[in-house]
């Protein structure tokens, strides 16, 4: 545990050291304001309601594009300089490796959403909320980012290309964020059920509702711990080779 919190302590430092890390909640901060408070298609003035539904809507989808260009050079740099080989000299496992720059990862997302905190404030103020509800999306959100953050890494381990992973974690992940819901939402019987299960957005709804299920916590984890396995078997190719 302590090899993987060096690991993720060296990883964040990293991220604050270049512009990535205040560019990324920057942006998040301002489009998820923007769409809660100001749009003049949705907003929580409009909807009328005192929830913050509006803002884990929008933030269901920029997560889903931030993420990948948070986690596209987390293996894929190592590999094309070499510091993985490095880092293999030392008293650590892939495994450490793989869950290093996961919590690091995770970290930054969560000081993003942490700065969304006066949101809840503020709407707190407007009227009678569902404390569990918004409670719920908050953790809904980590959980999804969680998500893709796993896929992401695994991304990342199988080429040199930062590029390259970004563009194939968004190609992953379109499948659990949109075409799963899609193919669900057109097929009837076990078919129908089993691609809702694999969707991400119906499991993120029912947590964002404040109703928290096993299964919804189940999906999320099952998927977070198999694209971390996935990472770490890609790392181990290297030993293989050798």
């Amino acid at each position: 545990m302590n090899s993987t919190w060096v690991i993720a302590k060296r990883e964040l430092n990293s991220f604050f050291d270049s512009l990535m890390a205040y560019m990324m909640i920057i942006i998040f901060l301002g489009l998820s304001g923007f769409f809660t408070w100001l749009s003049s298609s949705s907003n929580v003035f409009l909807i009328g309601q005192a929830d913050m539904q509006v803002f884990f809507s929008i933030s269901f989808w920029t997560l889903f594009f931030f993420i990948p260009a948070i986690t596209m050079r987390s293996l894929a740099e190592e590999n094309r300089s070499g510091t993985i080989e490095l880092l293999s000299t030392k008293p650590i496992s892939d495994w450490n490796i793989v869950t290093g720059k996961f919590l690091s990862c995770l970290l930054l997302v969560g000081i993003a959403i942490l700065c969304t905190i006066p949101y809840y404030w503020s709407v707190s103020s407007l009227g009678n909320v569902d404390h569990g509800a918004i409670i719920g999306g908050y953790f809904g959100l980590l959980l999804l980012s969680g998500m893709y953050i796993s896929i992401g890494i695994f991304a990342s381990s199988i080429t040199q290309n930062q590029i390259v992973a970004f563009l194939l974690a968004l190609f992953i992940g379109i499948f659990f964020h949109i075409l799963f819901d899609i193919i669900g939402s057109s097929q009837t019987g076990w078919t129908g059920a089993l691609f809702n299960f694999l969707s991400a957005r119906s499991h993120f709804e029912s947590i964002s509702r404040g109703v928290v299920d096993t299964r919804d916590i189940f999906y999320f984890l099952s998927i977070i711990v198999l694209g971390l396995l996935l990472s770490q078997i890609m790392l181990s190719k290297r030993n293989w080779q050798d």
